[in-house]
């Protein structure tokens, strides 16, 4: 029985990627609600959603720059 250690991988780091999300966005702003009110829960949702999108745009870049490499190399 042959097993893929690379699928294995990627499987977890999706998962662990999930549950960060989960954790930060559901269980963050849940307790920013809670003990701050709507507000500062809004605020933090922007803010989270400020850092996201320049740590987005690299891994699109990241993303981009793999599948260059892998259709130049296609010998």
């Amino acid at each position: 029985m042959a097993r893929d250690l690379r699928k294995y991988a990627r499987q977890t780091n999706f998962r662990l990627g999930v549950g960060m999300a989960f954790l930060l966005l559901v269980v963050g702003i849940g307790l920013i609600y809670l003990i701050w009110g709507p507000g500062a829960a809004a605020s933090g949702f922007l803010c989270l959603m400020a850092t996201l999108v320049p740590i987005g745009l690299i891994f699109l870049s990241l993303w981009v720059l793999d599948w260059i490499q892998k259709r130049a190399n296609r010998d």
